[in-house]
């Protein structure tokens, strides 16, 4: 993944461009992940995202708040990988990523002091955030002289509509869509396209968010294209991945969300998928960020869905991925039996079953489209 943004790049900005023009996300292999005073579950998403996913790549997480911890005691993930307070506690880290995802992508005052010096080392920075490295004076002069990159994934040039485009007939197309915001859209994705590789089918995740741009190492970070531009720039991203059998691709938002719905269908429409996974949280009754907003039922999403991304192209749900963290697992079993015969459909809590159900979904729908055509 070079620094160009191109459709599969949203990395950008090199320090000094000169003599380091290109970074591939997914060469890192000594990451520390930054969650200064941010190191909870609801807080650091992208750190949990790391760990689970890229966790033979992290070395630590840096919070001096909560060092001497292990980020299994801290987040639940991780194992033994330790909680420091220094990068000078760590040996030969290639790499800082911020680890969290904050409402507005802002960056936390505390975390400024844990970049400045890994630029002053020399250690590439990469961020998600809305607040773009490149863009603070200082910390661009700083790297470079220490020759240091600064990594925005956000940060995207992307000024393409769609085309309608007519994708390879035997690429399936599978899409996470959620009640909600943080609900494991992501989480499902990368599970299933796990599962179906480790069943010998050739399945890609394309990611359409920070957290996933970091894990995937490519992507589009679809909430910051220019909203004329979604559509096209998800469109290409599908085409420039559509010789592999089936993709995943990460959902963001919510159809319904009265702040994020327009990302939510431009996503809908340009990667056309066959197949949808309803994703989201038992027990939550309100909209994040928006509590006086009641949440619609997964009847009433299932239709919408299916009425939405049919506009463009034939889809159908068909599964519900159920994120139970709040409940047992006795509620959960009790949960997952409710939602199946209210909608018909597999349902499974992809933490704690796995995601065979799902990737079983996905590979009938395959059958049944190539029976179609």
């Amino acid at each position: 993944m070079s620094t160009t943004n191109d459709i599969s790049c949203s990395s950008a900005t090199v320090a000094p461009a000169a003599r380091r023009t290109e970074v591939m996300l997914s060469d890192y292999r000594r990451i520390v992940v930054l969650t200064e005073g941010h190191t909870t579950p609801f807080s650091a998403k992208t750190a949990i995202g790391l760990l689970r996913f890229r966790g033979s790549d992290v070395i630590a997480i840096l919070d001096s708040e909560t060092a001497g911890q292990t980020t299994q005691q801290a987040l639940g993930h991780g194992g033994e990988t330790p909680v420091v307070a220094s990068l000078s506690d760590v040996e030969a880290p290639d790499a800082l990523f911020i680890g969290i995802s904050p409402a507005g992508g802002r960056l936390p005052p505390q975390m400024k002091a844990a970049i400045h010096d890994a630029v002053q080392r020399g250690i590439d920075v990469v961020s998600g955030l809305h607040d773009h490295l490149i863009e603070d004076p200082q910390l661009r002069s700083i790297a470079e002289q220490s020759g240091a990159r600064l990594i925005d994934v956000r940060r995207n040039d992307l000024r393409e509509t769609a085309k309608h485009a007519t994708f390879r007939e035997g690429c399936l197309r599978i899409h996470t869509v959620g009640h909600d915001c943080s609900v494991g859209k992501m989480f499902t994705a990368l599970e299933v396209q796990r599962e179906l590789v480790k069943r010998q089918h050739d399945a890609e995740f394309l990611a359409t968010g920070q957290t996933g741009i970091m894990i995937a190492g490519q992507g589009i970070p679809i909430d910051s294209v220019v909203s004329d531009f979604v559509n096209g720039s998800i469109e290409r991203l599908v085409q420039a991945h559509q010789e592999h059998d089936i993709l995943l691709v990460e959902g963001q938002g919510s159809i319904v969300h009265p702040a994020y719905s327009a990302v939510t269908l431009g996503l809908l429409h340009g990667c056309a998928p066959h197949g949808l996974i309803l994703c989201y949280e038992a027990t939550r009754t309100n909209t994040k960020g928006l509590d006086h907003v009641p949440l619609k039922s997964l009847s009433e999403l299932k239709t919408l869905y299916e009425a939405m991304a049919s506009s463009r192209f034939p889809a159908e749900v068909i599964g519900v991925s159920m994120n139970g963290r709040r409940i047992s697992a006795e509620e959960a079993e009790v949960e997952k039996q409710k939602v199946a015969a209210e909608l018909g459909l597999p349902v499974c809590d992809v933490y704690r079953d796995g995601p065979g159900i799902l990737a079983d979904a996905v590979l009938a729908l395959e059958k049944k489209v190539g029976t179609c055509n």
